[in-house]
């Protein structure tokens, strides 16, 4: 008989069991040691089934510094010109101000090794320009003030001939007027010694008298009438006189405007030509300055992007790779879109990093083994062109045994991230699962994704 079972049966006893009946109480036995294992498993199944399971979102990434000026950069000259001389190799630790490199000047404009002299010489000369044309504006004014003295003086001597000329007319009118009436008083007194000489009241000899009068009166009323028209030209003459003065003091002073605004128009335009000498003075030098690139900050020459002796590098052209010194590392992850919802500020994450072995368990994080520990502190809102979302990962102060970021982590390096969620049973966890369902949210997530008192602790 077979040993397949701990209990023996006496070899007398097993020989009077039938033979047709022994393989039914071999497999009575067997049956029930398999039941027995089945139950213990279901019953082990069920208590799985009712164990809580963390939740998390994965993501993957690569790691990046949480500044912008911690991560790579390219250095930059800002003239063009000729590599002369290369200061440092690939590999090698600078400090900011280092000279990395020094290059020579293609532009034929600043050949001139004195050229920053010449540029003086010609700032003197349009200094001395300037300083001319204050001079004739000074003489310019000079001379508007004495012809304003002298045009007073003139316009008042015009204004008392005027004057003088319409007394004098009014003068030669008021005698024509006396003249006038003596003649027609005497014309009168002629009609009536005619009409007495009728009458014989009078002689002849005294109306041929009274006619002589009648006519030195009427003599009179002409000269005085040619006086007052005589009188009435020169007034005219002196107000065309005084207009004429008038009108060459305005195109005396014109010209005299004219010269001035033309000097102050030469100061101008010199005092533009100093200002840009100075400008191309200023530029010169800072241009010669320039002939040595410098480091920005103190880093890591990574790569050099232009080689050799006597290369011709363009304005703004790239000519090495520069990584600072200490940045501030960050886990860059991109997690799907149904998945940020989920996740806020502050939220835990667990990190492997490449070439770092870890046992990542994705339901009890605390059970991983060299896994490192972080928080999100930064989620974009807008997505990239794949649909996904990116993380920025910080990482936390260790905690219960946990190990800070390895010193030898390099930019670039690539990485695995679960963000860690709330905890639910496994049998929830597997239907989840099965239907596709995102998973779930036990707390109102805020809306302006602000880490919680925790979260800032840990970021300390």
């Amino acid at each position: 008989m077979l040993n397949i079972s701990n209990q023996n049966v006496a070899e007398e006893v097993w020989e009077q069991v039938p033979r047709q009946s022994r393989p039914e109480l071999l497999r009575t036995y067997a049956s029930r040691k398999l039941g027995r294992i089945l139950a213990v498993i279901g019953i082990v199944f069920l208590i799985i089934l009712f164990l809580p399971w963390r939740q998390t979102i994965y993501g993957t990434g690569t790691l990046t510094a949480l500044t912008p000026q911690d991560r790579p950069q390219n250095i930059q000259n800002q003239i063009a010109g000729r590599i002369e001389h290369w200061n440092v190799r690939e590999g090698q630790l600078v400090h900011r101000g280092d000279t990395l490199l020094t290059i020579s000047e293609i532009k034929d404009e600043y050949f001139d090794p004195n050229l920053p002299e010449r540029l003086r010489e010609q700032l003197a000369a349009k200094r001395g320009n300037v300083a001319a044309n204050l001079a004739k504006i000074a003489a310019t004014d000079q001379q508007m003030t004495a012809l304003r003295a002298t045009l007073e003086v003139q316009l008042e001597s015009a204004r008392n001939k005027v004057e003088q000329a319409q007394n004098y007319l009014n003068s030669d009118r008021a005698d024509l007027v006396a003249i006038s009436t003596f003649y027609e008083t005497a014309k009168a007194r002629l009609l009536r010694y005619e009409e007495g000489y009728k009458n014989g009241l009078f002689s002849l000899t005294d109306i041929e008298t009274r006619r002589l009068k009648l006519q030195e009166d009427l003599a009179k009323v002409t000269s005085q009438r040619n006086k007052v028209n005589s009188s009435i030209q020169n007034l005219a003459n002196a107000r065309i006189e005084l207009a004429n003065l008038r009108a060459k003091y305005g195109q005396d002073l014109a010209k005299t405007l004219s010269d001035r605004s033309s000097a102050v128009s030469s100061r101008a335009s010199s005092e533009g030509e100093v200002a840009s000498l100075r400008n191309k003075i200023s530029n010169v030098a800072v241009r010669r300055g320039l002939y040595v690139v410098r480091a920005p900050q103190t880093g890591f020459i990574v790569r050099a992007l232009k080689a050799g002796i006597g290369e011709t590098i363009k304005e703004g052209e790239s000519i090495a790779t520069l990584q600072p010194e200490a940045p501030v590392l960050a886990a860059e992850m991109y997690v799907r879109a149904m998945d940020v919802p989920l996740i806020q500020r502050g939220r835990t994450v667990r990190l492997q990093f490449d070439g770092w072995p870890a046992i990542q368990f994705t339901g009890w994080p605390s059970a991983a083994v060299g896994t490192f520990g972080g928080f999100v502190t930064v989620i974009d809102v807008v997505s990239t062109t794949s649909g996904k979302y990116r993380l920025l990962v910080r990482p936390s102060q260790p905690q219960n045994g946990d190990q800070p970021w390895p010193k030898q982590l390099r930019l670039g390096s690539g990485v695995q991230g679960w963000v860690i969620l709330d905890s639910v049973p496994v049998w929830y966890e597997i239907w989840r699962q099965l239907n596709g369902f995102p998973p779930a949210l036990g707390t109102e997530p805020t809306g302006d994704n602000t880490p919680v008192k925790e979260d800032k602790e840990k970021a300390k």
